[in-house]
């Protein structure tokens, strides 16, 4: 486990003090802990709640679980893909992604194994109610009560048994503004993890505006932003309007930007807004779809806006009409057409080739056993692409243009994949749906059932699963009907199965049932091709954040292609999205200052990059002692300044590496240095 950085260590010191003055003196220790901690401490105290309770928490029942996650199954479905990506960026953290509904009830889970069994102790799953009034000061109860992202970290919970979590959460609205619940992501204390709540914030951002598009997926949505780049990010400004033009909705940074212009709560039309008439913007539209237009407004000043219109419009005497919908939408987790459920272009076993002979040799394997039903097991370390191996291999086959339907066997609580996989009848249990769901396996009728992480399903599931791929057909959970189904089988597994058979963890005749062909995957560490696969993720980043161009120096390439990458691709195109999120305006080559420090330690001799030989992978090496300071009498302007000179010296003059160093912006900087001249 990483050591605890000190300003950590310092900061859990003082608040367990001051938790033990609240507790044992009822005093207020306002300079040691947040006001926002100190509101939350007052409510649970004045609620009765006794912060040394540490009793069982009660569960709600399969049929109670059941029954409060179809009463969240937008945002539940919705939120499901969202958690698997964050999940599978912080995997092997030892922590938690949490799903919470607006109740506080636990309503989805992913976490490593380790840190599961420690959570389930305080009830920290699917389930279990954390509201303040229940659990005290936690991360799901308080923001839920706050209305804000918070971060409760060791001492500030309320309650003694969860001082060894450490929570950062954040309240998910609606797109009217309601709650819809929380995303939290917990682990331990003792092992913190940097950029957790920025983490959650982002991850709430997106699914706010899936969301929002969601509910008026039948309207038109523009979205606009002062500068055309940030246009399909996360700070975009999304408004749903009539065919008319009246603004039926805004997220966030719309209804802020709407209250500087309309200067009320009312919901004017577009033409009070734009100097340009509704129907002109989207003439120009359907001439040019998804084209930027340039938009004056009535008070001063320019947008830059795109159209977005869920069902195509003509104009007719009566005005704009709907004459169908422009695109059909897939069901959350299902690619109707074999694509990627972004739309993205079909990923194909030739695109995935970059020159590796390892992954060649895999990808020449697949390809011939494609669309002749034989089962495709495919091995390798987390994060080598085994599911996009699967995509493109279903892609690929004659399969193609029917669904791919993943599931993750290690993510789903054991008592819900049996439901999951298989489906429910109507009244198949208290709080089931009045009619049913249909499992994996149906909706996989006609194209490919990836089971991901298939060494972690539960034997009493693998038995199921076994009599489902003899009989060719699927008996849902309550139901005495058997439906056919035709699906062909890909799995997927960081285990060696044929070990886990041995260990009596898996069927031995499930194992030779998915068997049918085995590819393994190589490392990224071991692969040849790295050079090739770094420019195709540049190349990407570059799209998808509205740049001309990103480019690696030679010395990140070279350092790219020795690294020994423990988080193989996923940490690579992690790497890299950080990395060219810290690139300023003016740049477009990506440089070891805009590296994340836990990769290399700077050797300020050579100037070179240097693979961590004193820390282990995702960790930061600890920084030498700094020498005692002999002029301890200089001021702080002074030892701020030469601080500054230090490292603008390290950067070679370069202002935004030294603004990123420092942790300050360029203008501030900017400013510091002034005062230095």
């Amino acid at each position: 486990m990483a050591a605890v950085p000190q300003l950590k260590v310092a900061r859990e010191d003082r608040i367990a003090v001051a938790r033990e003055k609240f507790f044992n003196s009822g005093v207020l220790p306002e300079d040691d802990v947040s006001p926002l901690i100190l509101r939350s401490w007052e409510r649970c105290r004045e609620s009765g709640l006794d912060h040394r309770g540490g009793g069982s928490v009660e569960v709600a029942s399969r049929g109670q679980l059941e029954e409060s996650r179809n009463q969240s199954t937008k945002l539940l479905d919705l939120a499901s893909g969202v958690m698997e990506h964050v999940f599978e960026q912080i995997r092997a953290s030892g922590s938690m992604v949490i799903l919470a509904d607006p109740d506080g009830m636990i309503i989805h889970s992913l976490g490593d194994a380790a840190f599961v069994d420690r959570a389930q102790r305080v009830a920290l799953q699917p389930g279990a109610c954390w509201t303040e009034t229940r659990l005290g000061t936690n991360g799901i109860g308080t923001a839920l009560q706050e209305r804000t992202p918070v971060e409760i970290f060791g001492s500030e919970h309320y309650l003694d048994r969860n001082v060894f979590l450490a929570c950062c959460a954040s309240p998910i609205f609606d797109a009217h503004g309601r709650m819809a619940g929380v995303f939290d992501i917990s682990g331990d204390y003792r092992n913190p993890q940097r950029h957790t709540l920025g983490l959650v914030r982002l991850s709430v951002q997106l699914l706010e505006k899936r969301l929002f598009e969601s509910e008026f997926a039948k309207d038109i949505l523009i979205a606009f932003h002062p500068r055309p780049e940030y246009i399909g990010s996360l700070q975009e400004g999304l408004i749903a309007l009539s065919p008319d033009g009246t603004i039926l909705g805004a997220n966030p940074a719309a209804r802020e930007w709407l209250s500087t212009q309309s200067g009320d709560a009312g919901a004017p039309n577009f033409s009070d807004l734009f100097r340009l008439s509704f129907g002109a913007i989207l003439d120009r539209a359907q001439a040019s779809s998804n084209a930027l237009i340039r938009l004056g407004m009535k008070q001063g000043g320019e947008l830059y806006v795109q159209v977005r219109s869920m069902r195509p419009l003509v104009l007719t005497h009566a005005g704009l009409v709907e004459v169908g919908e422009a695109r059909a939408r897939t069901q959350p987790g299902v690619s109707t057409k074999g694509g990627d459920r972004s739309g993205e272009l079909r990923l194909t076993l030739e695109s995935l080739a970059t020159g590796d002979e390892r992954l060649q040799r895999a990808i020449d394997r697949a390809r011939r056993v494609g669309g002749k039903d034989i089962p495709l097991l495919i091995q390798g370390e987390s994060g080598v692409g085994k599911e996009l191996f699967a995509r493109a291999f279903h892609n690929s086959s004659a399969r193609a243009d029917g669904p791919f339907v993943p599931l993750n066997c290690a993510a789903i609580p054991e008592h819900l994949i049996e439901s999951e996989l298989f489906g429910y009848v109507g009244g198949a249990f208290t709080g089931a749906r009045r009619e049913g769901a249909i499992g994996k396996v149906q909706q996989a009728h006609g194209g490919t059932l990836f089971l991901d992480e298939i060494g972690d399903m539960p034997l009493a599931m693998q038995t199921r699963l076994l009599r489902v791929l003899q009989e060719r057909s699927v008996t849902p959970v309550g139901g005495m009907k058997a439906i056919p189904v035709d699906i062909s089988l890909v799995c997927a597994t960081h285990r060696v199965l044929r070990d886990a058979v041995a260990n009596g963890e898996f069927r031995e005749d499930l194992y030779y049932r998915v068997n049918g062909l085995t590819v393994t995957l190589p490392p990224l560490r071991e692969r040849s091709d790295v050079s090739s696969l770094v420019d195709r993720l540049l190349e990407a980043e570059a799209q998808d954040s509205g740049r001309s161009t990103i480019t690696i120096s030679a010395e990140v390439r070279r350092f790219f292609e020795t690294y020994p990458w423990p988080g193989n691709i996923r940490q690579l195109h992690s790497v890299i999205r950080v990395a060219a999120a810290l690139l300023d305006d003016d740049e477009d080559e990506i440089d070891s200052v805009h590296l994340p420090e836990e990769l290399f330690g700077a050797d300020s001799a050579s100037e070179r990059l240097e693979p961590c030989a004193s820390s282990t992978p995702g960790t930061v090496a600890p920084a030498a002692p700094a020498p005692a300071d002999p002029a301890a009498t200089r001021s702080l302007d002074e030892l701020e300044l030469e601080a500054i000179a230090a490292v603008m010296h390290e950067v070679k003059g370069n202002v935004s590496a030294a603004a990123r160093r420092l942790g300050v912006s360029r203008n501030t900087l900017y400013r510091k240095l002034g005062r230095m001249s």
